[in-house]
């Protein structure tokens, strides 16, 4: 019977965690999705993002009642009951991430049929990538249960808001010398302020896998 349990225990766990790699892989795509839509101004592309985000809802809602219901189940300890808390935790992270590329996505499709200054997205496209990259290696920390990977992730945070730095004054810039480009760039300047959000909760996501693996906080 004990040995039946841990079976089931162990497979309650594995169905989270390959719900929690789908999220990861839904959000992934909706922000390049939203990153490309943006740098082309593709407003059809933008819309597509949107309507990714029930999806990720879904996904969340799922990992929070499995988690749930196996807490109240199992009554795990320790790390077990980290690694259920912390999936609820990231759960958390990614379903927001999926929101701010969706509001990438909203703002590319009202700035979609007034394209000004291209060159005011560089930044963006450095700042999506950096995120991107972010996000990623999050994720694979994540399912490789890496704390030395999830560290990494921490400590390269201060990198996107450096750029974030940058493309706010790019922005300004572009704005002195051209009232009519205001409403454009105040509309990249949301998208930047996103981007530096889904850093931050790349960085959650670490610092959840340091508490999972540890049972501490990322000093």
């Amino acid at each position: 019977m004990a040995v039946h349990t841990v079976k089931a225990y162990d497979a309650e766990l594995e169905v989270i965690g390959s719900k929690i790699a789908e999220m990861g892989g839904v959000a992934e795509k909706m922000l390049a999705d939203a990153m490309d839509a943006l740098s082309q101004l593709d407003a059809g592309l933008a819309r597509r993002v949107v309507e990714s985000d029930p999806r990720l809802d879904a996904l969340q809602r799922e990992i929070e009642e499995q988690a749930v219901l196996t807490i109240a189940r199992r009554q795990p300890m320790a790390v077990d009951l980290r690694e259920l808390v912390g999936a609820i935790h990231i759960a958390g992270d990614l379903e927001r991430t999926g929101d701010l590329a969706k509001n990438i996505a909203k703002r590319t499709i009202k700035i979609s049929a007034d394209a000004r200054v291209p060159r005011a997205i560089v930044g963006l496209k450095h700042m999506g990538e950096l995120a991107a990259m972010q996000l990623k290696d999050v994720l694979d920390a994540y399912s490789q249960r890496d704390v030395d990977r999830a560290r990494i992730v921490w400590s390269r945070d201060a990198e996107i808001d450096a750029l974030e730095d940058s493309v706010f004054r790019d922005l300004l810039t572009f704005m002195m010398e051209d009232p009519r480009n205001i409403t454009f760039c105040t509309h990249l300047l949301f998208c930047s302020k996103n981007l530096e959000r889904v850093g931050d909760h790349a960085t959650n996501i670490a610092e959840t896998i340091h508490y999972m693996r540890t049972g501490t906080t990322m000093p």
